[in-house]
């Protein structure tokens, strides 16, 4: 690679998704440890797990995967404790029995302003962490308000904000895109346009398709998308 090449990586997740904040971290890892990073343009994109979710947090997330995914409590609680596990071996804490799922489009929309602020990184560490830790409710404007302001955003742009459509077409936008890249889940990164990455990979899965993906001609168009390794 050349010292003016550089490689997008844009990264569908949902902050109400367990596993993106393991990809996230996964990602993190290989990202930091490549000798091209400084030349990688991380782009993050939104993307609703459940648009029809409601806002009014009903069920914690065991309770929704059994009712989902069925089984006994027991297959319940395993897949928690796998989870959780998988997540403290990145670092991170989980309590998932506090996790409550609700519709996440404000928060996307409160992630799009973060960027243009630049608290992007802040502000998405902290919903996701606070998502499966603290049982945060992250469609109540006050709690991403309270989340935002611990980040640097001021209170009441933030408030103002989500109390309008501000950043609804940038969602919607995302949303679109990784239809037509044929995105139906995440996390999924998408490098250079061209190699796809579905799940919460291992970091050397990431480093890998980081080596590969560098362009060797002219820039990527995106014109098409290649899937490598197995979707979540």
């Amino acid at each position: 690679m050349t010292t003016t090449t550089t490689l997008t990586v844009d990264i569908w997740s949902d902050l109400v998704c367990p596993w993106c904040y393991i990809g996230k971290r996964r990602f993190d890892q290989a990202l930091a440890a490549h000798p091209g990073r400084e030349r990688v343009q991380v782009r993050w994109r939104s993307f609703e797990l459940d648009p029809g979710g409601s806002r009014e947090p009903t069920l914690t997330l065991p309770e929704r995967a059994h009712r989902d995914l069925g089984g006994t409590g027991s297959d319940n609680d395993r897949r928690m404790a796998m989870v959780t596990d998988l997540a403290a071996k990145e670092g991170l804490v989980y309590r998932l029995d506090r996790a409550r799922p609700v519709n996440s489009f404000d928060a996307h929309r409160l992630m799009q302003y973060a960027e243009r602020e630049g608290r992007g990184e802040a502000v998405r560490e902290r919903l996701m962490g606070a998502y499966v830790a603290e049982g945060a409710v992250l469609s109540d404007h006050e709690t991403l308000v309270l989340l935002a302001a611990g980040c640097g955003l001021d209170p009441g742009a933030t408030r103002a904000m989500l109390a309008g459509g501000d950043f609804a077409e940038e969602v919607r936008a995302d949303e679109r895109r990784a239809m037509e890249l044929g995105v139906s889940g995440v996390p999924t990164f998408v490098f250079g346009g061209r190699y796809a990455v579905s799940g919460a990979q291992p970091a050397e899965i990431f480093a890998q398709v980081l080596d590969e993906a560098w362009p060797k001609g002219p820039a990527d168009r995106g014109d098409g998308v290649c899937e490598v390794g197995g979707a979540c």
